[in-house]
Formats: C-alpha cells, structure tokens, sequence
C-alpha cells in the first residue's frame, strides 16, 4: 500500500508521521501533481487559516489532483482544516472557494457565549450509523465514550438533516453549539479533531483508516432524526517543563521559587536539575497529562537558530508522545550570531512545528507587541493592526489556535485607584504589607527581571485582538510557593477576554486544582514543581477533580 501525506506547508505533521510509524507504516510525502496518481491512500492534516491552505494548494497545483483523487474512490483523511477545506467555503476567508466534496459551510463558534477557540479533550458521538458498510469494509475507530483533542476556531454547525446524513458520522457538544466533528462517505473520512495528538484513542482511529477499508455506501431512504448530542468537554491537566542548561552545558528541567533556580550555595550553586526534558516529558504523557508545555529559559544565543537543542527536544519528544506540545522561550525574530540569516517569528515558529511542537508561546516579545498595540490605537493615523509583531504572523500562517501568551505579572500595591492612573486596579481580598487594599498586575519581561508599564488586562486584551489564541496565566507572587493559585488575577483575566485561560503558579495540593476551575471557570490547569518532585501526581489531581465533579479525560492506557 502506498500511503502518502498532503502537507501544504503549515503546522505540525512531524506528529502524524510519527503516529503513522508508531502504527508500524511508512509514509511519503505528496511533492507533486504525479503523486496523487501513485497514492493508494492520501492523509491531508491541515493546520491555520482556510484561506491559507486553499492558496496553498492552488499555488502548488494540488487542488485539481485531490478532487480527482476523491473521484476515483481511493481513501482520503483529512484532519482538521484538512476537514474543512472539503466543504464549499467558510467564514474565516468569505471569498475563498473551498474544493465541494461536502455540502455546507464552515462558521465560526459564538465567542459570546464562551472560550475561542474550543481547545481541550471532547467526545465525537456518533449521529449516523446507517447504513451498515459491507462486510468486507470496516467502520472508524472512533468511540463515543474516548475524548480527542479539538484545536479550531471554526466548524460545520451540526443540524442532522437529510443532507448531512449522507456524510456527518459524528457531532460534538462545546458550550451550546453543535457542530460536525467527523465526516464519511465512500472512501472519503475525515476528522475535525487531531487523532495523532489524542493519544491511544486517536492512534486506532489512524489505524482504522489506514489498515482498514471505509467505504461507506450512500445513505439509503430518510434521514433519522437529528442526534442528541452531550456536551463532554473536560478541564486540561498541564505539565510544564521549564528547561535550561547547566553550568555543565546540560539540558535539564529545573525550578525555582519567583524564578530563582539555582541551588544555595551549600548544595554547590549550580542549576536545580530535576531530570531531562524528554524523560521526564514522556513520564507525564504515560501519567495522563493532557498537554506538556516546554519552556525554555536559556536564550542559546551564541547557537545558530537550526542548532538550538529545544528542536532536538521536540524531535524526540514528538516521537512517543502523542498528546499537544507547547513550546515557549525566545519565539521572536532571530539573528544568527555570525549574522548571515534573520529569522522571522513566523520562521522561528514554522521550525518548531516542524519538529513536533502544535502550539507556540510569546512571553518577552507579547509585551512589546501590547505596548505597540495600545501606542498605535492612541494615534489618529494608526491602524493598531498592520500585521508587523509576532503574534499577527503567527497566527495568519498558522491559526490563533497556535499561539499562546505567557503572561508573567506581579503585583504591585497601592491604597487607592488613583495611585496607579492608566491602570486597572483591584480591590483584594488579601491586603499589601502596608495594609494596601487595592493592587494592579505589572507585566514583567526578561525572565521577570523588568516590569514594565502595562498591566495583564491592558496585556490580554491586546493580544487577544492581535491574534492570540490562549493565555499561560502565570503569577510572580504565587511560584513556588505551593499557597494555590491566584484567583483574584485568573478571574479578572477571564473577564476581560473570550479566548481560553491556563490557570499557573502556586498549586500544592489537589484541591488548588479545583478551586481555581470552580472559581473562576478557567479552561486548564497548569503546574510544574508539584509534579517534577512527585509531591502531587497528576493521577491524583484528576482522581480529586472527578470527586468534585469536573469533567477530565479518562485513562488513556495502551497509548504507547
């Protein structure tokens, strides 16, 4: 069988191909016209904007190729806007012309009514199980009572008439939207959620498709009635791994109290070391983690871009783990110390997807771009937006999904409101050392070295319009200290924008998890030291939320 990969040129499919080698299959890459002609069967992933792909694939002169491809009955999966690209168009690029294979249109989610984009684990329920394929055929492996990994801003809305009969197989719940999460008909089969990042429930759906035969007939008759269709999504456990090298040049993961990780001076100075990045990564993924966030904190500036270990990191990693890779640390524009290459952010950003990473998160730099944000919204003769920072290229390639901000804020107490003007000021709950009743957050930069003067709701909002798709909610005060989590700032920070939150710094025990979800309705949770010293399983944070009720994803045994 001759098992080819369309790979327009964004996002991350060194995960799929890993997958597909963990299965026991090799895997070509589509470089031309002339293969889709060789090609038993086609897997086209697709991460970012609608517009982008379906310009990618005219400009490649793939986009003839693939509908005749479909024609002929061969199987084709596609995997997220490898999904919507199938339809007739979509919301996201009005003009654009998607390829026809499916009726219908891909809208975005109302943001009104909760987090986009609809990141984290949900169910895909099956609606349309007639009619039985023949004998020799085999339906997908997807089961309605497995989670999978959603990461998209946009989808088919779910309306289970006699239209979409002929090609829905499952739906999905997020807040009080329905929408389309896989589709099958003939040998087309295609997902709206990535089953190369949704661990062993996502590889048998991969190897569904790939060793068996999915030809489904067309729908006889009328269609049934539309599907009932639960909401399921679950709150995300994060492990985040902050890595650095040593004074030995070793990479380790490390930790520290306010951003202190070096040992005291009895115990010799050095860098605290609390295993290497890929060991202690691949423990998370077999202990359950949802996510595992790598963030480098060694600016490995005297290394040429290509050679910084933090994609050899990735490399690695990618190949076992099959749950969402986030990386953070020096995502910028870059110049390589002899001088003779600037990387772009977007560049910087496509390399690291490249070598495994879905996600990629801007601390330092995401300031910077707020503080330009707000200075052009000041002037008369501005466009806050002209596409110039970071975020903005980053998210055009490659979707708002991808990019996470790092918000790494202090606090800072004043007695009144107006003893920070040009801030948003709280009341709290847990006055200064002065008896301060009241406190801003002062986004830091630098590794927490510098404050500067903008606060996290000047910072969110800003970001959130540039682009962004998540924040890492951090918190100066709260690291290390094992005193939970700050919900006075996680609360307020919801507040202020629609895109999802990840509650970090402060967690000690189980119930610093829950508190931070109940309180403040927060999308995911995050910690780091707790887990590296095995002080808090994470087994045993998921065993407390579904005590208390909070949805998580299930055990995902057999993944590896």
């Amino acid at each position: 069988m001759q098992l080819y990969l369309l790979d327009y040129g964004a996002g991350n499919v060194r995960s799929l191909l890993n997958a597909v080698e963990r299965l026991g299959h090799s895997i070509e890459y589509i470089t031309s016209a002339a293969d889709f002609d060789a090609a038993d069967k086609i897997i086209f992933p697709g991460v970012g904007a609608f517009g982008y792909a379906m310009q990618a694939l005219r400009d490649k002169g793939f986009a003839e190729p693939l509908r005749r491809f479909v024609a002929s009955g061969r199987p084709l999966m596609g995997i997220c806007v490898g999904m919507q690209v199938l339809f007739e168009g979509s919301d996201e690029s009005p003009d654009e012309p998607g390829l026809g294979i499916f009726r219908g249109r891909v809208q975005r989610f109302d943001s009104a009514t909760k987090a986009v984009p609809h990141i984290g684990w949900n169910a895909a329920q099956t609606v349309h199980v007639a009619p039985v394929p023949p004998a020799a055929a085999a339906a997908p492996a997807i089961r309605d009572d497995a989670r999978y990994y959603f990461v998209h801003s946009y989808a088919v809305p779910y309306t289970g008439d006699c239209a979409q009969s002929e090609f829905a197989y499952t739906a999905t719940r997020y807040g009080d939207e329905t929408i389309v999460s896989s589709v099958w008909r003939g040998s087309v089969f295609s997902t709206q959620f990535h089953p190369e990042k949704s661990g062993a429930a996502g590889l048998a759906v991969l190897r569904s498709f790939i060793e068996g035969d999915l030809a489904r007939p067309a729908a006889p008759g009328p269609a049934a009635p539309p599907a009932d269709v639960r909401a399921a999504l679950t709150k995300r456990v994060i492990a985040c791994l902050d890595v650095r090298a040593n004074d030995q040049g070793d990479l380790v993961v490390t930790k520290g109290d306010q951003y202190d990780v070096r040992e005291s001076a009895d115990k010799g100075g050095d860098v605290r070391n609390l295993g290497r990045p890929v060991d202690l990564a691949q423990r998370y993924y077999d202990e359950g983690a949802d996510e595992i966030a790598f963030l480098n904190i060694t600016s490995f500036r005297s290394l040429p871009f290509k050679d910084t270990p933090m994609l050899e990191v990735l490399r690695q990693a990618s190949r076992s783990i099959f749950v969402p890779l986030t990386i953070g640390g020096g995502v910028r524009d870059i110049e390589d110390p002899d001088g003779q290459r600037v990387w772009p952010a977007a560049e910087v950003a496509g390399e690291y997807f490249r070598s495994g990473a879905d996600k990629v998160s801007i601390g330092s730099d995401a300031v910077y771009a707020a503080e330009r944000y707000w200075q052009r919204m000041a002037a008369a003769d501005q466009e806050a937006l002209d596409g110039a920072t970071a975020i903005e290229q980053i998210a055009v390639r490659y979707g708002r999904q991808a990019v996470v901000v790092s918000v790494d804020p202090r606090r800072v107490y004043v007695r009144s409101p107006e003893d920070a003007p040009g801030h948003h000021v709280l009341r709290t709950a847990f006055p200064g050392p002065a008896g301060e009743e009241y406190c801003w957050y002062q986004c830091m930069v630098k590794g927490g070295r510098e404050g500067r003067d903008l606060d996290v709701r000047q910072l969110v909002t800003a970001c959130e319009a540039l682009g962004a798709g998540e924040i890492l909610l951090n918190c100066m005060d709260k690291d290390g200290t094992n005193s939970g989590y700050d919900i006075e700032l996680i609360a307020d920070t919801k507040a202020a924008i629609s895109i999802p939150v990840v509650a970090s710094s402060g967690a000690g025990r189980p119930e610093h998890f829950s508190e931070a979800i109940d309180k403040t309705g927060v999308e995911a949770v995050l910690a780091a030291g707790i887990f590296h010293r095995r002080e808090v399983p994470i087994e045993a944070v998921k065993d407390h939320l579904r005590q208390r009720g909070i949805p998580v994803r299930p055990a995902d045994r057999g993944a590896h």
